[in-house]
């Protein structure tokens, strides 16, 4: 007869010892774009009070979002830490931190100053030849000299008279580009008649960041809707990550714009963040 304390070859332990190791809790962020046009304030005290894991700040034209030091600060007031910064390469943040590597290189020192440890990034504008050229290696070169992740965001193509047009360099969609790290959008997929699902199992351990929302295919435009309002693979792609080892976190990066008050926008938020903890396995549908 074995031992409970020894296996068969009579090596010492115990059946804890045998048992798989526990499934990784998948931190469910909010971004500060969620709350846009309020401000990052508004965004961490929603969070502290819908019960987020943290907080995504997106750099935009408002102060608070380009000072490290008052971010902490809204982190400890919160406790919401941050976990990831948003570069600002919209079109909208155009003026925003001067020139593109300027951006980059703008946003990961602040992902050092603030302990977060992603950085969102979108493709270059077809505009932007000699940021464009460069820009894999760039973005390479960046994370390894300030110790963190640049997640290139995946885009859509833009459609001018029903053609598309080339609006960004190399391509809107990462998932053949050569980078590290990968930000999946579900909303931009949507827009670009992607399959989530299909990205995501072919980005591998390259993908770093998701952000959670939804869209209606086909579409021009970029929706950002509550997941599961739309006809992407929300469900199935956070059903596929609670269970392959992704070790980035899920953002919620939804649009309230048209939420009829304070009360409504919460009731959105809280249904993404009940959404995303249903699908991760983290809480009882």
């Amino acid at each position: 007869m074995i031992n409970s304390a020894a296996d068969s070859t009579g090596i010492q332990g115990s059946t804890a010892d045998l048992a798989p190791a526990p499934k990784r809790h998948i931190p469910v962020a909010l971004s500060t774009a969620s709350v846009y046009p309020l401000s990052v304030h508004d965004g961490f005290a929603v969070a502290a009070d819908l019960g987020y894991d943290g907080v995504e700040v997106l750099v935009t034209h408002n102060g608070d979002s380009q000072d490290a030091r008052a971010l902490n600060a809204l982190s400890e007031r919160y406790e919401q830490p941050i976990l990831a910064i948003h570069a600002p390469t919209l079109l909208l943040t155009q003026q925003v931190w001067g020139s593109a590597w300027n951006k980059v290189q703008r946003s990961a020192q602040m992902a050092v100053d603030v302990g977060a440890d992603v950085v969102v990034v979108h493709p270059p504008f077809r505009w932007q030849n000699d940021y464009a050229e460069t820009f894999a290696q760039g973005v390479k070169d960046i994370a390894e000299a300030f110790g963190v992740r640049i997640a290139v965001e995946n885009m859509y193509p833009w459609r001018v008279r029903g053609r598309e047009a080339l609006a960004y360099l190399p391509h809107w969609d990462p998932v053949g580009q050569d980078y590290k790290d990968v930000t999946w959008d579900f909303s931009h997929a949507a827009t670009a008649s992607a399959s989530s699902l299909d990205a995501v199992k072919a980005l591998g351990a390259r993908l770093r960041h998701i952000h959670l929302t939804d869209g209606i295919s086909p579409s021009t435009k970029d929706q950002h809707l509550i997941p599961g309002h739309g006809t992407q693979q929300c469900v199935e792609v956070l059903q596929h990550i609670a269970n392959n080892g992704f070790d980035g976190a899920v953002v919620a990066e939804i649009s309230t714009r048209k939420a009829k008050g304070a009360g409504q926008r919460e009731e959105w938020l809280a249904e993404t963040l009940e959404f995303a903890r249903v699908h991760l396995g983290q809480t009882l549908p």
